[in-house]
């Protein structure tokens, strides 16, 4: 990139200027009833559409008042919970037959699935040369902006591309899903053979195996994994596929697909849109935030050693300064995140096979005292609980992935949920999302430029 430093004094000054005439005073949000971050005081987001994709539940009904609760998730009016015990019972993986619910509305037959799985299978490759073409060129350590780039730079090998049939844009969704996880990975491993020095591996995936399968086969440079390490990662992908309508990065997708867009712009927005630190990059401060922590905490079965140093983050003195311990709290659930609880059994398993087990029991600690300090030290409009990023990084770790790769994780689940709501945006489609923005901005008088 061409070297801008000479001009770095005016962008200073620049950046005062516009800092200082873009204030808002923040009482006008309270006097125009201004919803900020379309949620309202109690934290309830405000209806902008309907769905049939999921469902986040969070509280119950009581004597006719309505109380809060343990959170559950719905994908397609199953709960996810039933369906991971289902998959548990056979033993079995369960992401692409999570992804054909959400994507049809219904649970597989076994010749629909296998028929299923099949397409995928077909769809899990690239256009010849593009790995060096595209993923080869320019590698960057933010597996995210490389992955947005290969979504769109895909617009480019696809016959059709802005042809927002149902038919064509579920192609197009399919054959996303099946190539995330070997966008992702190479681009992973280009980063960092170029950049780390680390020998270049390129594996293609296995037709016969699973999603959760082929990227541990990719990834690791022996392609060996274990059965367990396969279906945490499993379970994490089929926990992360799915979360209403109102989360930000699905939000996304369906505002860009109500343009009209194509396919390859819609997802790279969601794509964007996950890659902040709000959404989908949480497990990564997650993972540091622990590293820091288990050198400050000498004792990791000391409650008041470890609620001691929960305060010192609360108060803006440890870890980053910003006053955030990572992993509690949701926005939409209080007392417990339905996945974070199916996935910690996981994760439990995993530690005491990968003899994490000290480790797991101070992630325990953290989840049960958290909160506790939280209410001790804030005001708080509802209960806060570990949400499912808070041990998604640490399993991460336990497989052997690299942090670079969190969120890429993340999106490659994620897809699933957005592919379906772009799906149901167009089948439903009407009118092009456009909230409303209210200037409160005085008029002024144009001045001449030699009069000012």
């Amino acid at each position: 990139m061409a070297n801008y430093s000479d001009i770095t004094p005016q962008i200073e000054k620049w950046s005062k200027l516009c800092q200082e005439n873009s204030n808002i005073d923040s009482e006008l949000y309270t006097k125009y009833d201004v919803k900020k971050g379309l949620r309202d005081l109690d934290g309830k987001g405000v209806l902008t559409g309907l769905t049939e994709i999921s469902e986040i539940r969070q509280s119950k009904i009581e004597n006719g008042k309505t109380i809060p609760w343990h959170g559950s998730l719905f994908y397609r009016g199953y709960n996810v919970e039933d369906m991971i015990a289902g998959f548990a019972k056979d033993d079995r993986f369960g992401f692409e037959e999570t992804v054909y619910l959400l994507l049809f509305g219904q649970l597989p037959t076994r010749a629909q699935y296998d028929e299923f799985c099949k397409a995928l299978a077909n769809y899990r490759t690239l256009p010849t040369n593009f790995v060096r073409d595209v993923i080869m060129k320019a590698p960057s350590g933010d597996i995210m902006n490389a992955l947005a780039r290969s979504t769109l730079t895909l617009a480019s090998y696809d016959d059709n591309p802005n042809d927002i049939s149902i038919s064509n844009v579920l192609r197009q969704c399919l054959q996303l899903i099946a190539v995330y996880p070997l966008l992702s990975i190479y681009s992973y491993q280009a980063y960092a053979h170029y950049h780390e020095n680390k020998s270049l591996v390129i594996h293609s995936p296995d037709e016969n195996l699973s999603t959760a399968e082929n990227i541990l086969l990719m990834l690791k440079h022996d392609s060996a994994y274990t059965r367990l390490e396969a279906l945490v990662l499993d379970r994490a992908l089929v926990l992360h596929a799915e979360h209403g309508g109102g989360n930000n990065s699905t939000f996304t997708t369906r505002v860009v697909t109500s343009s009209g867009t194509d396919t390859y712009s819609a997802i790279a927005a969601g794509l964007c849109s996950l890659k902040g630190p709000k959404h989908g990059g949480a497990n990564i401060k997650v993972v540091k935030m622990f590293d820091e922590m288990k050198e400050a905490v000498s004792d990791w079965k000391d409650d008041d050693e470890i609620k001691a140093y929960l305060r010192k983050i609360l108060h803006k003195e440890a870890f980053d300064k910003s006053g955030l311990i990572y992993g509690i709290g949701h926005a939409v659930y209080s007392i417990s995140d339905p996945r974070a609880r199916v996935f910690k059994s996981y994760v439990e398993k995993l530690s005491k096979a990968e003899g994490y087990g000290d480790e797991f029991d101070l992630y325990s600690s953290v989840e049960r005292l958290a909160p506790e300090v939280i209410a001790e030290e804030r005001k708080i409009y509802k209960g806060v609980s570990a949400n499912v990023d808070f041990y998604s990084g640490f399993a991460y770790k336990m497989l052997g992935l690299p942090l670079e790769l969190y969120t890429p994780i993340f999106a490659m689940a994620r897809l699933a949920g957005w592919s379906a709501h772009r799906l149901e945006e167009l089948i439903n489609a009407g009118k092009i999302i456009r909230p409303a923005y209210k200037s409160v901005c005085e008029e002024k008088k144009y001045v001449e430029m030699d009069k000012r």
